[in-house]
């Protein structure tokens, strides 16, 4: 029985350790990010092409961001900025994929988004998704600049 106790004690002992371990790691988080709920963001203050922000992402340990509830929606579009997200159809045209390979379930689109140009060869292909400012998405040319939020899961 005493072994149980000490045992007992030593496990808790390692829980509450890990705990306040985990608490500091929430309250310091990398910096120039930002903590929503349980991810780490991070906002560019730059603009680059759809493939450069991921590529940027990757560097910084995360991926562009995967929008998994409507909170998380208000979240970035209260960045007031068009902002990449980690959405696309590259692959397979109206196939929309998060960055992590999961389908599409919940979407922000608007109007007749998305609309890969409507067909209008000026637009070019459509593959890559940004956040206009406000609350809708678009899906756009890749090739263009904008703002990108990388996420990292806690």
């Amino acid at each position: 029985f005493p072994v149980y106790q000490w045992l007992c004690y030593q496990l808790k002992s390692a829980r509450d350790r890990l705990q306040e371990r985990f608490s500091d790691l929430k309250r310091a988080g990398p910096k120039g990010w930002t903590l929503f709920q349980s991810s780490w963001y991070y906002i560019s203050s730059e603009v680059k092409s759809w493939d450069e922000s991921r590529q940027d992402c990757i560097e910084r340990g995360a991926d562009l961001v995967i929008i998994n509830s409507k909170d998380e929606q208000t979240f970035l579009t209260n960045l007031n900025k068009r902002i990449w997200i980690g959405l696309t159809d590259k692959d397979i045209e109206v196939t929309w994929k998060w960055v992590d390979g999961t389908k599409l379930t919940t979407s922000y689109w608007t109007g007749k988004q998305p609309d890969n140009g409507g067909g209008d060869p000026k637009y070019g292909e459509e593959d890559c998704t940004e956040i206009v400012m406000g609350w809708i998405w678009n899906d756009i040319s890749c090739a263009n600049h904008y703002n990108w939020v990388c996420e990292k899961v806690v």
